[in-house]
């Protein structure tokens, strides 16, 4: 019988569209900002303004989530985001019961240890009833060293004056461009790669030195796909395509959010299914960046998307990531069925 249950669960489960909306992390602050996009990938674009303060710790091609977004949308729309929530939620709920079940019946079984410092912990909820946290497991001494590496290395903004930031700057560009000279560090040749103007070293603000580090790992560990997206190999382009490297600054940006890395110890379903992937993979967050760049521009594609549609893209990006990383099976980056469309 509680074989039976638990595939009914997991049927129920897996036949429902998870929606998630991570958008409460940015949604009060908005970013003042001119792009200068000049000549990125042979097109002539103008400037682009939109209100607010600046804010370091914003996305640099917009705001992913604003004030002015959230009030266009109708009521409707927010009734459906707030039912997908609560969906989400129960779901969730009957999926660790079920794994609960299944433990205590084999410490009955097994006659292993106390049971009652092996129940699973459950969701906590706001005072309207909405899922907001879940109360993750304790670490393992791996996982508390990896996840604590991981933030020093988000904690280290970049720093044009530091040598060996230049020398990574540089090197992203052999790696991008093995057969052209290099550039010097103020060059209109950056503009190649995506950034928005002359000096790359503007260009970082919220995503820090870490999203230097991501596109390097993509490029040396998966250089096929990082090619690809660099020269917009796929698909029918837009008019106005996205700019590669400041689109791969956002997505260190967002990844980050939605992982839950700022916090103590993550407490989303994703920050918490992260740790596990970072118990078998030290390099879990950089491998999830490629992942998610990839999957980034499948949208784009799929969706015929424009330069101003790019954080729509980036929503979709992140509501399908959260999904495949709630797969019960998904236990490394490796297992995520969008991994299999990076390639070496």
């Amino acid at each position: 019988m509680l074989h039976l249950a638990h595939n009914n669960a997991l049927d129920e489960i897996f036949s429902v569209k998870i929606q998630a909306d991570i958008g409460s992390v940015m949604a009060s602050r908005t970013l003042r900002k001119r792009l200068h996009h000049g000549d990125v990938d042979g097109k002539t674009n103008e400037h682009l303004e939109t209100s607010g303060s600046d804010d370091l710790n914003e996305p640099l091609l917009g705001n992913y989530y604003s004030d002015t977004h959230a009030e266009e949308s109708t009521i409707e729309e927010t009734w459906d985001d707030e039912r997908r929530k609560e969906h989400l939620h129960w779901t969730l709920l009957f999926s660790q019961l079920i794994a609960h079940w299944a433990r205590w019946l084999a410490n009955i079984v097994l006659g292993s240890g106390s049971l009652i410092g092996r129940l699973l912990t459950f969701p906590s909820t706001t005072q309207n009833g909405q899922s907001t946290k879940l109360f993750a497991p304790p670490l393992s001494p791996l996982q508390e060293a990896r996840l604590r590496k991981l933030r020093q290395r988000l904690e280290v903004p970049f720093d044009g004056s530091r040598v060996e930031h230049q020398d990574a700057l540089l090197q992203l560009w052999r790696l991008a461009y093995p057969d052209k000279e290099l550039p010097p560090l103020k060059s209109e040749l950056w503009k190649q790669m995506g950034w928005q103007g002359s000096d790359p070293s503007t260009d970082f603000r919220g995503g820090g030195f870490i999203s230097l580090e991501n596109l390097i790992f993509f490029a040396q560990q998966y250089p096929e796909s990082f090619q690809r997206l660099l020269h917009k190999q796929d698909g029918t382009r837009a008019e106005w395509e996205y700019p590669f490297a400041v689109a791969g600054i956002n997505i260190s940006f967002v990844l980050a959010q939605m992982l839950d890395l700022q916090s103590a110890k993550p407490a989303s379903l994703v920050g918490i299914r992260f740790l596990e992937l970072l118990q078998e993979d030290e390099m879990a967050f950089d491998n999830l960046y490629c992942v998610a760049f990839q999957m980034m521009d499948a949208q784009w594609l799929a969706k015929r998307a424009s330069y101003m549609e790019f954080n729509d893209v980036l929503k979709s990006t992140t509501s399908q990531l959260e999904r495949e990383l709630a797969l019960e099976d998904v236990s490394r980056v490796k297992d995520l069925p969008a991994y299999n469309m990076l390639r070496r």
